[in-house]
């Protein structure tokens, strides 16, 4: 398998305890989507009775690897620009909480 290196925004921490990437408040997918047009959910949340295997092995550091909120400050050409990422929940949506709407 060939293996890419890119800078990627960090997802510093995740408070959806029942996402199956999720293991001790971090995520563990390799890299993530944000974004549904207007809405910055995280596209990559799939529910706990489906866990992924490896969420529970070697923490691994993951990314934002593209964003479709275009109206958010940190999204540059549908590519996420801040230093960091959290998500969490607002309201009834699994959120990117970094979400900060474009003046």
């Amino acid at each position: 398998m060939q293996k890419i290196s890119i800078e990627m925004p960090v997802v510093s921490d995740c408070s959806i305890s029942d996402c199956g990437y999720n293991a001790g408040n971090a995520c563990h997918a390799r890299a993530i989507t944000v974004g549904h047009k207007v809405h910055p959910d995280c596209g990559t949340y799939f529910s706990l009775s489906a866990s992924a295997a490896h969420s529970k092995g070697k923490p691994t550091p993951t990314g934002v690897g593209a964003c479709s909120v275009s109206n958010c400050r940190h999204n540059e050409d549908y590519e996420c620009v801040a230093n960091k990422i959290s998500i969490g929940q607002v309201v009834d949506r699994i959120n990117c909480l970094t979400y900060a709407q474009r003046s």
